[in-house]
């Protein structure tokens, strides 16, 4: 595949962030960071109905935010994890994601406020996810589900949730989730320079960089997730057979990259009906932050055309 420079409206934005100083990462003030730039309500994109309701779930009760993109007697259902390396990230910050897979897809989206590391220890963000999808299957809080298509999707760490939550509800015999979607994910914890050359082809200069990894997940990998467990790195996972549908959005200049699309030609010889789209000129995170853009506003339409054309039995 040819290279394509970075896309020049994200060169301007990378162009003013500060280089790493190599300082430790402080989750609350990050947190609160981002928090600071999450867009009024009335600057979001408006959709039918925007709701807040409570999961009861076997790992207890976890916040939602519930996506209705249009009035309808059913819907589809896309259960959404946010991504933010297992300690960032909040129904807040990615809620404009939400919004628009709730637009481009017509299904109801229902985000998931999981337990963030450091301060829940493994397994608890992925319980809470797996805890929402049993719950929204089983018509938690009256969502007019139609009873065919039930997709995950998340980016980023919400991306090794949405693998790792396939194969949690394969192993349990839960057969419901119908399509995984996965936006550039996190899939293999261990960052193995030698494995990837994306990791370093993309190394530096492109917003998430190669060094900064293992800092930003050691909260979760010091909290009990073992990268050797498949749960933590799906990729690993040595049986991928009878798998959901899978959509899997990379970004070429990220060095997450060739993970991602290394699931998805292990899922295609599995036998899982799989797509891989890399999006030339992006970056990590893109979706979150630069669909603005025409082109990689592309990944939300490629999304509700994934969903729709293969609805699940």
């Amino acid at each position: 595949m040819n290279a394509m420079a970075i896309h020049p409206e994200i060169a301007k934005v990378l162009a003013t962030l500060p280089a790493p100083d190599g300082s430790p990462l402080d989750p609350r003030a990050m947190r609160a960071g981002e928090a600071a730039q999450v867009p009024p309500l009335a600057e979001r994109l408006p959709l039918y109905s925007v709701d807040d309701a409570t999961a009861v779930t076997s790992s207890g009760e976890v916040p939602v935010r519930i996506y209705t993109p249009m009035e309808a007697d059913s819907y589809g259902l896309l259960v959404y994890f946010h991504g933010g390396a297992f300690f960032l990230g909040s129904l807040d910050t990615h809620d404009y994601v939400a919004r628009a897979l709730a637009k481009e897809t017509g299904h109801k989206v229902i985000s998931v406020g999981y337990r963030l590391a450091p301060e829940a220890v493994f397994p608890a963000g992925l319980d809470d996810c797996y805890g929402v999808v049993r719950w929204a299957a089983g018509k938690g809080g009256n969502l007019k589900w139609d009873g065919k298509n039930l997709a995950v999707a998340g980016d980023s760490s919400g991306g090794n949730f949405v693998a790792a939550v396939a194969a949690k509800a394969l192993d349990d015999g839960f057969k419901q989730i119908t399509h995984q979607v996965l936006f550039y994910p996190s899939l293999d914890l261990d960052f193995d320079v030698e494995r990837y050359p994306s990791l370093r082809e993309n190394a530096e200069g492109y917003g998430l960089e190669t060094a900064g990894l293992k800092p930003f997940n050691s909260f979760y990998l010091e909290n009990g997730a073992d990268p050797a467990d498949p749960r933590v790195s799906p990729v690993k996972r040595e049986d991928l057979a009878g798998l959901p549908a899978a959509l899997v959005i990379t970004a070429e200049h990220d060095p997450l990259r060739d993970e991602g699309e290394l699931y998805g030609r292990r899922l295609a010889e599995a036998g899982v009906e799989t797509k891989v789209t890399r999006y030339p000129g992006a970056n990590h995170g893109f979706v979150q932050h630069f669909s603005w853009i025409p082109e990689l506003y592309r990944a939300f339409e490629e999304t509700g055309e994934f969903l729709n054309a293969r609805t699940g039995q």
